[in-house]
């Protein structure tokens, strides 16, 4: 099974950050798990330490990942339940939001001993 990351970038609507982390993490994420090929998720949320300074656009980032040898018929699948009882949406949502898939370009590295890297198979 080939193994895929969905990149998901989000906001609240002003002033709603509690709604959007509720619907999100108790409403939203079990929807999505119900989708077949979705493996896990893990939401994480913007740092003010960074590399380099710029402007700061997305508040949220979501990583999912996916497991399938469909990718587009999977998120054909994810899509089609949005807005569904299936999988319900909240207006605490901001509309804009940035949706990426990914799949996997090389084996995973790792620090070995003595900074060393070992790759994972």
């Amino acid at each position: 099974m080939t193994r895929h990351k969905l990149v998901i970038f989000t906001n609240p609507v002003e002033g709603r950050e509690d709604e959007f982390d509720d619907w999100y993490m108790n409403t939203h994420m079990p929807d999505v798990m119900r989708v077949p090929g979705f493996v896990s998720g893990q939401r994480y949320a913007w740092s003010h330490a960074q590399a380099r300074q710029h402007p700061q656009t997305w508040r949220y980032m979501t990583i999912l990942e996916i497991d399938t040898e469909d990718l587009q018929g999977t998120l054909d699948d994810l899509l089609s339940r949005a807005g569904t009882p299936a999988m319900r949406m909240c207006d605490a949502l901001d509309e804009h939001r940035i949706v990426y898939a990914f799949t996997a370009a090389t084996p995973v590295f790792t620090a070995g001993p003595a900074g060393g890297i070992v790759y994972a198979r």
